[in-house]
């Protein structure tokens, strides 16, 4: 096992002239994560009873809102623990994706919950029921201080794509308990419940939209899409204008991690000779112009590749 580990770390070194990307991240405060969890969690339950007890669908909302937010924040620490990881011999590439799955699959739960809210909103809005307005307010109150104290903890670890997804879930819900204070207040002082159902909607349409935003670019990171910073096209017509590169073919570029773009290629080039020559002007001009440091590149003569 031992000599295992060994050759694993020898294959997973970086040597001179290699990128320095490290397969894994580092830094990032987990303890962060298990307070915003433990706070999240808690109050959570706190909105629940009180929601069903005042009979309040945006308080109910919200409290299933920081229920969600709390499995987001279990599967984004989850994540992270697993994202440092270093390298195996089964998983080269490390666990750094795992941040991203954990985000789409929160993204995914935020419109399941979406649906719910607005469902109940809807049935509410035919056959209003009574809102106990004060236990609202208070309850609600309380609740936007807890959200405003977690988003100001998550805030401080922006480099994470789960931990911004994380954010924006807690940030949602941070409006959704504006809005429990606006129906809270309003049922109070006027005795008009619509307002709980309205508010409802209105709340879950923010949400929708920054959930879309999280879900889509977790996507595209998962499939390996270009990184959005990056034009493909323009890689393929640099890298073909590099004095002794013929033409460019089966070119590949995608986020290694989060901010971490890698890209792999073969060039067909006059003389093998001159590739040491090539590939430092190619890694100057991709690091210059495209901010890409890890490279692997193939070089190939004319009679030996197929170009497209």
């Amino acid at each position: 096992m031992s000599d295992q580990a060994g050759s694993s770390a020898h294959l997973h070194a970086h040597l001179d002239g290699d990128a320095r990307h490290a397969h894994t991240i580092e830094g990032r405060s987990q303890w962060a994560m298990a307070i915003a969890l433990g706070l999240t969690l808690l109050y959570a339950l706190v909105e629940a009873v009180s929601g069903f007890l005042s009979n309040s669908l945006a308080l109910i909302s919200d409290a299933g809102h920081m229920v969600t937010d709390a499995a987001a924040l279990g599967l984004a620490l989850l994540a992270q623990l697993i994202a440092r990881r270093p390298p195996s011999a089964r998983h080269s590439f490390g666990f750094v994706r795992a941040e991203a799955l954990a985000a789409f699959v929160n993204s995914l739960a935020m419109l399941l919950l979406v649906g719910w809210i607005v469902y109940e909103a809807v049935q509410r809005l035919a056959h209003p029921e009574h809102v106990g307005g004060k236990t609202v307010l208070i309850v609600a109150a309380i609740g936007a201080c807890i959200n405003i104290a977690v988003a100001w903890v998550l805030s401080r670890d922006e480099q994470s794509i789960n931990t911004r997804a994380a954010l924006v879930n807690v940030l949602g819900d941070l409006l959704g308990s504006i809005a429990a204070i606006a129906a809270g207040a309003v049922i109070h002082f006027t005795g008009w419940v619509r307002i709980d159902p309205i508010l409802s909607i209105f709340v879950s349409l923010l949400i929708l939209k920054s959930t879309v935003s999280v879900l889509r670019e977790s996507y595209h990171f998962l499939m390996e899409g270009v990184p959005h910073q990056i034009d493909y096209l323009k890689i393929g017509a640099d890298l073909a204008g590099i004095p002794g590169v013929r033409s460019v073919h089966d070119l590949h570029v995608w986020d290694m991690s989060p901010g971490e773009p890698a890209l792999i290629g073969h060039l067909e080039i006059d003389d093998l000779n001159a590739w040491p020559d090539v590939l430092r002007a190619v890694k100057y001009m991709l690091l210059d112009k495209h901010g890409i440091d890890h490279v692997t590149l193939q070089p190939e003569l004319r009679d030996c590749s197929d170009t497209l």
